[in-house]
């Protein structure tokens, strides 16, 4: 099964929390997540975000002086671990 996910990449965790908080104001759904090894060996976290809100999230980066290392999108595949015995 492939999943599209879009995450948000920090050069330091104070960063993701500030942008954290800003989100919870304006009631943007978001989720902390590990940062994908796929992605950066960076900072330890990641927000992970609904495509549809990344324009007013950029904008909101933009006006509050967020540092962000950049947006990212990861197709995560997921093995199917179970199968039919014959």
């Amino acid at each position: 099964m492939n999943d599209l996910k879009y995450y948000i990449l920090f050069f330091s965790s104070n960063s993701g929390l500030a942008l954290e908080s800003i989100l919870n104001q304006e009631k943007i759904k978001y989720a902390i997540v590990p940062t994908p090894r796929e992605l950066s060996a960076c900072c330890g976290i990641a927000l992970q975000y609904n495509k549809a809100d990344e324009e007013t999230i950029r904008m909101l980066i933009e006006s509050n002086s967020i540092f962000v290392e950049g947006f990212h999108s990861l197709n995560k595949i997921y093995k199917d671990f179970y199968f039919n015995e014959k």
